[in-house]
């Protein structure tokens, strides 16, 4: 196999491209797209696997007999471990080497999937879906980590650009892929084949990634941070939980006392590490990174967008089945056209912000407040809810998102010294999926707190809910064009 020493690289524009390496020659800025799909099929069998149990959920309970809080471990116990895990998957994969860690976390996650797809109980589906989490969390850091390692930075926003898409679409077809399979039913298995398409594409994801993807690692990475790992584990524990269970719980006292005690652990982590660090060893998180505006200011960014884009497809998917009556399959179609808005505006972002840098993220921002407040507005003027009534208004919402969400995973990561490259995509996952989690928990607030059926019908009901949860969207989408705002601008000299 090929093996690559990385050499740090510090550039002071977090978007565009610096004049030397402008200056480069074609040639010299050619990505290694064999190599990117291969680890872009990992990143989408993860994502996916978030939203595809959705659908599956009134099968599972009738099959196993699962009662309510059952079934919702089997979403959230794949959240929380999928979420705590990200930061520690980076640091292994900088210590061992990004292409083992990653072959090692597609495994883990293929074999949870057979555990799922063969579950005969409800606990032991919920058993295999932690572990599943944990595979993702180990496997999707080393998807940005080799980005960052092996594709210049004359050719990274494309890269970026096509993997925004990639998690795009698995976020949006989640639904449709599962509605899909469940009415196939094919040789009588009911919900297992969501799980049992896992085997035959993770396998083939380790096969070519042995094969074809070399291998990286941090050079700063000697050993694993023990004490980082278990203080970093159970602060995470406890304040992704209550995001998780909270709204359903009715927030009680527990869910508040879990954030408090996460804050206390994560301020004994930071002094951890930074003694850690003092003392000249390795922490598993450098507290150095944070001092970088690119990459604290994209870290908000990119939370405050996935707050935004994970929870409304959510409740817009209970407004169209719980509101409207529509089947999975029905509800994923309406997502269709936006998903080709997200990604045709993805590429068309890959190929604008190397030459007009944050001024796209900004129009981005936006056009996706824009959306969501064409949303709200349409809804509440008294319009008859219909998926025609709202596929215009995503679709705007998608070219926004397309503009803004794929370049902010690159403002994140453009100027991060590659040895550090493993760390900064742990922390930068870890983003997406507490951005995810926090936005669920609030939008679950605004939105259940609007949907009463039984007060004027059910689609009634649902398109007051939905205008409400826009409206919270448009807000953070307004904060998300603040933060662009915050990012290092420039031009190019």
């Amino acid at each position: 196999m090929n093996e690559i020493t990385e050499s740090p690289a510090e550039l002071p524009d977090p978007l565009l491209p610096s004049p030397a390496d402008a200056a480069r020659s074609p040639a010299s800025s050619g990505v290694p797209w064999q190599v990117v799909s291969i680890m872009m099929a990992g990143t989408f069998m993860a994502i996916l696997d978030s939203f595809i149990v959705i659908v599956a959920e009134p099968v599972i309970q009738a099959d196993l007999g699962a009662s309510g809080g059952q079934l919702q471990w089997t979403l959230a116990g794949y959240q929380l471990t999928y979420a705590v895990f990200l930061i520690t998957g980076g640091r292994l994969g900088d210590l061992y080497g990004r292409r083992r860690v990653f072959v090692l976390g597609t495994a883990i996650f293929t074999l949870a999937s057979v555990a799922c797809a063969l579950a005969g109980t409800a606990n032991g589906l919920i058993a295999a879906r932690l572990a599943q989490g944990l595979g993702s969390g180990v496997m999707v850091p080393q998807v940005f980590a080799v980005i960052t390692a092996l594709v210049p930075e004359r050719g990274r926003h494309r890269v970026f650009g096509v993997l925004g898409m990639v998690m795009g679409l698995a976020t949006v077809s989640g639904q449709l892929v599962g509605g899909l399979l469940i009415g196939a039913d094919l040789f009588g298995s009911g919900w297992r084949p969501i799980f049992w398409i896992n085997l035959p594409v993770g396998l083939a994801v380790i096969l070519a990634a042995a094969v074809r993807v070399p291998e990286t690692w941090g050079t700063r990475a000697r050993r694993i941070d023990v004490p980082g790992v278990v203080l970093l584990t159970v602060a995470s524990s406890l304040a992704i939980f209550p995001l998780i269970e909270g709204r359903e719980a009715g927030w009680p006292r527990w869910t508040w006392a879990c954030f408090a005690a996460s804050a206390v652990l994560f301020g004994v982590f930071a002094r951890v590490e930074r003694r850690v660090g003092e003392r000249g060893g390795d922490p598993l998180v450098r507290l150095s990174l944070f001092s970088r505006r690119p990459f604290s200011v994209g870290l908000v960014l990119v939370l405050v967008l996935y707050a935004c884009i994970t929870s409304y497809y959510l409740v817009l998917s209970v407004s169209l089945q719980d509101g409207l009556g529509m089947t999975a399959l029905g509800a994923g179609l309406t997502y269709t056209p936006a998903a080709a808005m997200f990604f045709v505006f993805s590429m068309v972002a890959g190929r604008l912000v190397p030459r007009y840098g944050r001024r796209v993220l900004m129009t981005g921002a936006v056009v996706l407040a824009a959306g969501y407040a064409s949303t709200a507005i349409i809804l509440l003027s008294g319009v008859r809810f219909a998926p025609g009534a709202v596929i215009p208004t995503l679709m705007l919402q998608s070219v926004g998102g397309g503009l803004v969400i794929t370049p902010s995973l690159n403002a994140v990561l453009a100027r991060i010294d590659p040895r550090d490259a493993g760390l900064a995509s742990g922390v930068l996952s870890t983003a997406q999926q507490v951005g995810g989690a926090l936005g669920v928990a609030i939008i679950g607030v605004v939105f259940f707190g609007s949907f009463h059926p039984s007060a004027g019908g059910a689609d009634t009901a649902a398109a007051h809910a939905l205008a409400m949860s826009s409206v919270f969207t448009c807000a953070a989408a307004l904060v998300a064009t603040v933060l662009v705002c915050l990012l290092p601008g420039g031009r190019r000299g």
